[in-house]
Order: C-alpha cells, then sequence, then structure tokens
C-alpha cells in the first residue's frame, strides 16, 4: 500500500531531525531505491523533504513543516494500549496499526519529548510466552481478533474432548497465558436452553473454522463492517470484567486440575523448592496448613497434604526433589519413589558393586 508507506515516511521525518535513504528503508521495510522514488512523489505533491547530499547526509523536512495526519483513529488508539505486547500485536494482526498510532504520537510530541517512546521501550519489555516452548501463533487469532474488536457474533467450529461442535459466540475478550491464547465468549444460543447460558473459556488453538456474522469488518484499516444495528453484531454486557472474569476462571481452573492428595515428607530444602516443582499455589496452601498443625518433627522434616493432578504427575513432579521428599502416601506411588530410588542407587554404586536392579524396566 503506497499511499499509507507515503504517510508513514512523513510522520517518520516529522518526527526526527533527519533520516537516511538506509534508516528510511529499513523502517518502512523497501528499498534505498523506493524510497528515493517516494521523496520525489511526496516533492511533487508539495510536501517540502529535503535532501542533504554527502555521506553523513539525508532526508528531512524544510520550513516547520507540519503534517495534519496526526489523527488518531479508534483501533489505532485502542491497539497503542497494547503496545508493550510486540508478540501479541503481530500474532492479533495489528503490527501495523500500533507502528502507525506511535508515529502519530511522536509527530505530536513536542521536540524535546519525541525521546519518550524510546526511551520506555529501552526499559521496559514484555516477553509474553513461557521459556522452553515455541510459540506457535494460532491460524484463525486475527479472525477472532477482528470480531472481538467488533463485537460480531462468531460462528465457529470447536474441537472438545476429541469432538467437534459448532457454537454461535459473542467473543468478548482475549487473553494471553504463558503464550496460550484463550477467548471469553457468551454462548449466543445455548444448545442445553438457557440454563446453559453464561460466558465461557476456549482455547483458540482448538478452534478449527471461526467465522464473523454480517458483513466483513476491518477495525485495522478503520472501515466499519456495517450498521451498529445490523444482525451480526452483539450488545455487550457493560457490567463484563474481563480481568476479574479471568481471574475467577482461572483459579476455578487451577483448583478443578487438582483432583487427588498424596502425603509427603520435605526437608527445609524441599519446602523452599516445592513451589518450583509443583502447582505454587497449591504447594504453598499445602505448607501453610502443616505449620499451623504443628511444623516440622524432630528431623526438621515437615509433614504436608499436597493437592495433585494424578499420581502420575504428582510422581514426574516430586521426582525432582530427589532426597529433600519422602512420598508417604497412597502406598502404590510410595513403592514407585522406592523402585525408582533403588534403580538410581544401583546406577551410581561404584564399579565392583554394581549389580543388575530388579526394578530396572526391561529394554
Amino acid at each position: 500500500m503506497r499511499a499509507a508507506r507515503l504517510i508513514r515516511m512523513v510522520l517518520l521525518l516529522q518526527s526526527r531531525p533527519s533520516m537516511t535513504a538506509g534508516e528510511l528503508a529499513r523502517e518502512l521495510e523497501v528499498s534505498e531505491r523506493t524510497v528515493a522514488r517516494d521523496v520525489l512523489s511526496l516533492s511533487e505533491a508539495g510536501v517540502p523533504v529535503y535532501a542533504d547530499r554527502g555521506r553523513s547526509g539525508g532526508y528531512r523536512l524544510i520550513g516547520g513543516y507540519r503534517t495534519r495526519l496526526t489523527g488518531m483513529g479508534r483501533s489505532e488508539a485502542e491497539a497503542l494500549f497494547l503496545s508493550g505486547v510486540p508478540s501479541a500485536l503481530r500474532e492479533m494482526g495489528l503490527a501495523d496499526v500500533a507502528s502507525a498510532a506511535r508515529l502519530k504520537v511522536s509527530a505530536a510530541l513536542l521536540p524535546e519529548l519525541r525521546d519518550a517512546p524510546s526511551g520506555a521501550a529501552r526499559r521496559f519489555h514484555l516477553d509474553a510466552p513461557r521459556w522452553y516452548h515455541d510459540p506457535e501463533t494460532p491460524a484463525l487469532l486475527p479472525v477472532i481478533a477482528d470480531a472481538v474488536w467488533d463485537d460480531r457474533r462468531l460462528t465457529s467450529r470447536y474441537l472438545r474432548d476429541g469432538r467437534e461442535v459448532v457454537r454461535e459466540l459473542e467473543p468478548y475478550g482475549l487473553v494471553l497465558k504463558a503464550g496460550v491464547w484463550y477467548l471469553a465468549a457468551r454462548v449466543a444460543e445455548p444448545p442445553e436452553g438457557p440454563a446453559g447460558a453464561g460466558f465461557r473459556v476456549y482455547r483458540v488453538d482448538r478452534f478449527t473454522a471461526a467465522e464473523p456474522a454480517g458483513p466483513a469488518a476491518d477495525p485495522r484499516s478503520g472501515r466499519s463492517g456495517g450498521d451498529a444495528a445490523d444482525g451480526g453484531r452483539f450488545v455487550r454486557d457493560p457490567e463484563f470484567d474481563l480481568p476479574a472474569f479471568w481471574a475467577e476462571r482461572a483459579e476455578q481452573f487451577r483448583r478443578s486440575l487438582l483432583r487427588e492428595q498424596v502425603r509427603v515428607r520435605l526437608s527445609p530444602r524441599g519446602v523452599l523448592q516445592l513451589p518450583y516443582v509443583t502447582e505454587p499455589a497449591a504447594a504453598r496452601e499445602a505448607v501453610e496448613r502443616a505449620a499451623a498443625a504443628g511444623g516440622p518433627d524432630a528431623q526438621g522434616r515437615l509433614s504436608i497434604t499436597l493437592a495433585v493432578e494424578s499420581e502420575e504427575v504428582a510422581y514426574a513432579q516430586l521426582l525432582g526433589l530427589g532426597p529433600e521428599a519422602e512420598v508417604l502416601a497412597p502406598a502404590g506411588l510410595r513403592e514407585r519413589f522406592a523402585a525408582a530410588a533403588r534403580r538410581a542407587a544401583a546406577l551410581y554404586a561404584p564399579a565392583e558393586e554394581a549389580v543388575d536392579c530388579p526394578d530396572a524396566p526391561s529394554r
């Protein structure tokens, strides 16, 4: 889109004393030859762009020229508030909107304040994805994000328990949690009737299809998808609070996963390490209850009752504590740890003492 690129060039030059052809080319993601052609087009249109020749030369606006193209649209203003989350903007397809908004703000600032955006960027950065996981952008995220911005209903297909269900949703908001996108939505017509009404949470990567109702809308371009009274849009509940809703559902989800309990005896070091290998809130609650009930025993070890997702998950998690944790119950889990300890002892025994361990898995 050449027109948008020319506007960006003017805003860039307005926000800085001067820029080289190379700098403009990098910002606009074009070649230096394209920059030269664009500068010529701006000059022909009456924009006073001056080219300084020489090794330290570049392009600048002369005569105190100020463009009137700094008025911000709704979608640009909204995207600007997300500009501290660059990965989220890219995944939702709003990176260009945020870039244009930042340029407009920079162009509107007084000269002595124009380093404020870069100063903030040098000091604060949010990296949303969790460690050791490559972030994957759900293919339908931009479509769903557009519907959220435009209050437009979605006809969707969603994988639940291995089967595909069809739902018409009223998408209220998106949440990025540890690199995973979630949609907070209300089912427009619950299949189970009015009793199934209310807000629900959907993982965006489990949508197999999503199509907005009514005329297409593109909030990033500032175009409306149709009249506000058309059948595609829904009326947003003014009482809905996305952060509060997410906090409540996240806590419900956390507790719903922890369906089983194990008894564990921990060394002081194990108490400190427990929140790093199991669910942190559950670990803190278990330690606080045990401390209030009597505290450590004569050996300084604390016996706790820990809520876990399953025995299998507990085995994988608590194994990381090694000798700092002794599983007391259930009996089957304790025996698994005893067998693991025997296998480890056999592996680390001196060569002259090494023997085959009967608990070792067959190959």
